[in-house]
């Protein structure tokens, strides 16, 4: 396992100490980001054996071939996979794996392997976010003991950071356009291996702090807002749930619902942390979609370090596939998931003293190009593995960026799996922002009286 230097410099700094309030790096420290660092912080340079390359921009430019929306179906297309990672040879590979792959690979040795590709680069972002990020590396700082910030706007918060509580930040304000919508399934994969859809449903998501323009000053601190309405299955149909994430830990998260039966808008401040969540039948818990969604404050979060190791990647052939051709019984299907080799940043998370969490200890594995969460394994109370979590990002060059909607949660003791927003057979499009007024209990409730 490869240490770099930059962990060096975090070790140091963490050994000074840690304090409720930080503040960000230095004008000195910040020009890295011209340099030896990419805009957003990740290293620009290859690794020694050439087995990660350069970064020299990532895609900005329009694919061609089928799409869905604005979601390019495939890229790479011809490649071939370089190596298979599988249960015979995993100690050979043991190095690069996180524990829940290992259990993976264990648990299904017959079905569940990785296809290696050559590692490709394609992480890019808005000038703008480039612009903000260098910004924000001298003025962006976490107050409320690190679960809330000042100072921030339109790009990596902290693209140099120094604490795990700042590379999870960096996660949750993630590229994304202004304003997107997309249409989703739940998908619960039961112990047996048969499948049931709890859901399918349409969604509008907006991300104010990339707002042409915007400035710590003008924006809200309200990075999120999404609305969906459930299509099925039929007697699901209908219900509606509207969610407002905030920087400010005092209002983290607004929520409200609306049930078809009740024929009501209520607020649903239990959407969040470990209740699990309704839209997949509760197969996960709702700070599981997307890896991880929501506030960070019922957690400490250690930052453990960076290394190289295997992870889900570029992923458009994948989410393009049918959903008949993407999994399988227990798991996606290997043959159409792409695996690629990637520096990340380790995070532990630990349930704070006096906090409870049902999952009280994870640990996260972000790619330093996307900033994107890759791999989750969650143990239980007694230590023991009990949930491993992959995502499969995506490449989207009309934003540009990379962006993760789907997430399979394995429940290794249970043998379930959730499936969370398959985007196969879907769409997703770059759309117009909408007033902020429809992502409002109130604008729910309007709809509904028509």
């Amino acid at each position: 396992m490869k240490k770099n230097n930059i962990v060096k410099v975090i070790a140091a700094t963490l050994a000074l100490g840690a304090t409720s309030a930080y503040s960000a790096v230095s004008a000195e420290k910040a020009e890295s980001l011209k340099n030896e660092l990419t805009p957003v912080g990740a290293e620009r340079a290859g690794n020694e054996d050439g087995s990660i390359p350069e970064w020299t921009g990532g895609i900005t430019e329009p694919l061609t071939g089928r799409h869905m929306g604005d979601i390019p179906a495939e890229i790479f297309e011809d490649e071939k996979p370089l190596y298979k990672v599988t249960r015979s040879n995993l100690a050979e590979y043991e190095h690069l794996l996180s524990e829940g792959v290992k259990a993976l690979l264990d648990k299904y040795p017959d079905t569940f392997y990785l296809n290696v590709y050559p590692t490709h680069r394609t992480g890019a972002h808005p000038q703008s976010v480039y612009e903000n990020a260098y910004a924000n590396a001298t003025r962006c700082e976490t107050v409320d003991e690190g679960y809330s910030l000042e100072g921030c706007a339109g790009g990596t918060p902290f693209p140099i950071p120094q604490r795990g509580v700042e590379v999870m930040w960096n996660f949750l304000l993630r590229t994304e356009a202004p304003s997107i919508e997309y249409t989703f399934r739940n998908i619960v994969g039961n112990s047996d291996g048969s499948h049931t859809l709890a859901t399918r449903n349409e969604i509008s998501f907006q991300y104010p702090q990339f707002y042409e323009g915007v400035t710590p000053e003008s924006w809200s601190g309200e990075y999120a807002m999404f609305r969906f309405n459930t299509l099925a299955p039929p007697f699901k149909a209908g219900e509606s749930l509207v969610i407002r994430d905030s920087i400010d830990q005092d209002q983290s998260r607004q929520a409200w619902q609306y049930l078809v039966g009740q024929r009501r808008v209520r607020q649903a401040p239990t959407v969040s942390y470990d209740t699990p969540d309704f839209v997949s039948s509760g197969a996960n818990y709702f700070d599981e979609v997307q890896g991880l969604f929501g506030a960070l404050d019922r957690f400490d979060w250690k930052l453990v370090g960076k290394q190289e190791m295997l992870i889900p990647y570029n992923n458009n052939g994948f989410i393009g596939a049918s959903l008949e051709e993407a999994y399988l019984d227990y798991h996606a299907n290997p043959e159409e998931v792409r695996w690629e080799r990637h520096r990340v940043w380790e995070v532990e998370a630990t349930v704070r003293e006096g906090m409870r969490h049902a999952v009280p200890k994870r640990t996260y594995f972000l790619d330093e190009d996307t900033w994107l969460i890759s791999l989750v394994d969650g143990y239980d109370s007694e230590g023991n593995l009990w949930r491993a979590s992959m995502t499969t990002p995506f490449v989207v060059p009309t934003v540009p960026a990379t962006m993760l909607k789907t997430t399979l949660v394995f429940n290794l003791q249970a043998n379930t799996l959730s499936i969370i927003q398959a985007l196969q057979e879907e769409y997703l499009d770059v759309v117009p922002t909408k007033p902020e007024t429809h992502f409002t209990g109130d604008a729910v409730a309007a709809e509904a009286m028509r």
